[in-house]
């Protein structure tokens, strides 16, 4: 349960720092590379069932 509360958080940040929108046209793909580096540690922890 708690994986599958992460996974929608981390997913709804990913989206929100993507450089489409105004207000992170200027941050670059920093952000949501590590965020998105972030999401698939976490997907491959719940799927190996370590969290």
């Amino acid at each position: 349960m708690l994986g599958t509360i992460l996974i929608v958080i981390l997913v709804l940040m990913l989206l929100g720092v993507l450089p489409t929108w105004s207000h992170s046209r200027s941050w670059g793909y920093a952000p949501s590379g590590t965020i998105g580096l972030i999401l698939v540690i976490l997907i491959v922890l719940v799927l190996t069932g370590r969290l």
